[in-house]
């Protein structure tokens, strides 16, 4: 009833709070927070992240939200963000985490040599980290993704005045032992912490931080830090009994790093390396001592053989996912102990392991019947029957992936189809032998799918599609590049698939406005839509498209020559929540430049 409170006069404040706490949605919380006043002071209370790019007087600015969002535990700050609308100081644009774009972003492009020197003040600082730290003194989580600017002398101010910090994210951030020593020396709950790319840290600052908060910690991720050794690791190994997650990316790590940790930390359940000078030696002892580790990922590995490989299967029976990729020197052999060894595999990646085979593959099928996702790359040696096996023995898997695998075709897919009837995501490119026959097998037996991608798969046409559209219920569907599908094919989608909300279909050359007219009226959910290089589609087609569509936030139509400033015109007026639009620049006139010049990209600009 107008003029009358009914809500505010009966339910006291931690109800309301509580109630903005469940409130996953961005437009609901920014309704909620217009209300009234208290609603909107409310509102601030029950935010505990922010997520922000990079500022103008940061101290100022972070001053500001501290003061306006006093119950904030994470924080990420990530100056990467391309956004290019600036918020005034004095606005408030509301949401579950708090997105604040940078005038950095805006300026870059209009100043001049001789000014480039004025970027730097538009990044966050050791004055801004300052102000964060007594801003936001209960802060758990913060992430700084390459802040370039902050210093250990930032880092020291934070780690004095942020005593509760239990997740630290430094990842491309040229910070020195110094803030390194002292978060160790002071947050002494801290858990997780991420030195991706911080080339200004050496043994000293890592080993400071061991030996300050290491009974806390419980993940590491080290990447491209040079002047860190195995010096570091053996100081984590011998004081960080608790680790769970290491991550490494390092040609300066050795057997002998590797071989403390395995040794010091026998609750290690997720070890990813990408080290070209770790051997067997190493993964023996991985084997051999950390026997509850449950993801392994070894990547680049050029000096380890099934040896190691066969350790990890004796050894690490918890083990669930595994991911190898170009290692060149493992084989068959390496992944029948995986396969004897860890019943409780789930999901398996191997990528460019030329000498694993049918057989290898064969052995998962057959022991392996927890297997959920499985991803093929880059495997020419492995054939048809051994997805026979994964077909029969791994009723579970859930999703596929197969690129450049030239020896599995039709009978292969069918194995899985027939045998994996809960297959939720079938992703393919490149299997020149893979045509509609599979396809057609997917759509009869997988009526659980929602995503299917074919990417230049030319073998695979309309007779594919329709079988997937009388079977399936899609929400993702990649046919780019299948030049054998025209409108019969989409239109089937569009009819038997209401709830697509992504499709790309660039590149098919004989997909006209006839299928378009369907998508519009049979799948109105549609966010994302690809249409670059198809030569049939006219602005016809696209206002038939847009007409009901009318959630699209992306369009992408480089390269289509029927369609013209018109059609780009249409789609940006009709729909309302559209956020990028991919076109040719000659094709954007003057009036959609002014009306949506935020949303369009060029790729080609000089067309």
């Amino acid at each position: 009833m107008r003029g009358h409170d009914r809500i505010n006069a009966c339910l006291p404040d931690e109800v309301i709070l509580e109630i903005f706490r469940h409130l996953d949605s961005k437009v609901s919380r920014d309704a909620c927070s217009l209300v009234c006043k208290r609603w909107l002071t409310l509102e601030r209370l029950s935010r505990t992240t922010l997520r922000i790019g990079a500022s103008g007087s940061p101290d100022l600015f972070v001053k500001l939200l501290a003061r306006r969002f006093v119950n904030v535990k994470n924080i990420h700050i990530d100056e990467r963000l391309s956004i290019s609308l600036p918020v005034q100081l004095g606005k408030r644009r509301g949401s579950d985490q708090l997105a604040l774009s940078s005038p950095k972003l805006q300026y870059v492009s209009e100043i001049s040599g001789s000014e480039e020197g004025q970027v730097e003040s538009y990044c966050l600082s050791d004055a801004g980290l300052t102000a964060l730290a007594e801003g936001f003194s209960k802060l758990e989580k913060l992430s700084l993704i390459w802040c370039s600017n902050i210093s250990s002398v930032g880092l020291m101010s934070l780690a004095y005045k942020c005593i509760y910090l239990k997740s630290l994210d430094l990842q491309g951030c040229y910070v020195g032992d110094q803030g390194l020593s002292a978060v160790g020396k002071c947050c002494k709950q801290l858990e997780d912490l991420n030195l991706r790319f911080c080339e200004g840290l050496t043994d000293m600052g890592l080993v400071d931080l061991a030996l300050g908060c290491g009974k806390s910690l419980k993940s590491i991720g080290v990447a491209a830090c040079v002047k860190i050794t195995d010096v570091s690791l053996e100081a984590v190994g011998s004081h960080c009994k608790s680790l769970e997650t290491l991550s490494l990316d390092s040609e300066f790590i050795h057997n002998k790093g590797v071989l403390a940790v395995a040794q010091g930390c026998p609750h290690l359940k997720v070890l990813k390396l990408q080290c070209v000078n770790v051997t067997d030696e190493a993964l023996i002892a991985v084997g051999t001592r950390c026997l509850s580790l449950e993801l392994l990922a070894l990547n680049s590995f050029q000096q380890f053989t099934d040896m190691g490989l066969s350790a990890i299967g004796n050894g690490c029976k918890k083990l669930k996912n595994l991911t190898l990729s170009d290692c060149y020197f493992l084989s068959d052999k390496g992944l029948e102990a995986i396969a004897a060894g860890c019943k409780e595999l789930a999901h398996l990646e191997v990528n460019g392991c030329h000498n694993i085979g049918t057989l290898g593959l064969e052995s998962i099928g057959q022991s392996c019947q927890s297997l959920t996702e499985l991803a093929l790359l880059y495997c020419q040696r492995i054939g048809n029957s051994a997805l026979l096996l994964v077909g029969r023995g791994c009723k579970f898997l859930q999703a596929l992936h197969l690129v450049d695998c030239s020896n599995i075709g039709d009978e292969g897919i069918g194995s899985i189809a027939r045998g994996c009837q809960n297959l939720k995501k079938l992703h393919i490119r490149r299997c020149y032998k893979i045509g509609n026959k599979g396809i057609v097998a997917v759509g009869e037996n997988c009526k659980s799918l929602t995503e299917l991608s074919l990417r230049f798969c030319d073998r695979v046409g309309d007779e594919a599609l329709i079988a997937i559209g009388q079977g399936c219920s899609l929400k993702h569907l990649n046919v780019s590049g299948c030049h054998q599908i025209g409108d019969a094919g989409i239109i089937a989608i569009a009819r038997g698939c209401p709830q697509l909300n992504y499709l790309d279909v660039s590149v098919l050359q004989n997909l006209g406005d006839m299928a378009m007219a369907e998508l519009g009226e049979g799948c109105p959910l549609l966010k994302d839509i690809v249409l670059s290089h198809c030569r049939q589609i006219t602005d016809i087609g696209l206002a038939h498209l847009v007409k009901n569509c009318t959630m699209l936030e992306s369009c992408h139509m480089v390269y289509c020559p029927g369609i013209t400033a018109v059609g780009v015109a249409t789609v940006v007026s009709s729909c309302i929540n559209i956020k990028k639009v991919m076109v040719e620049k000659w094709k954007v006139s003057q009036r959609t430049r002014r009306r949506a010049g935020s949303v369009i990209s060029y790729l080609c600009i000089d067309l």
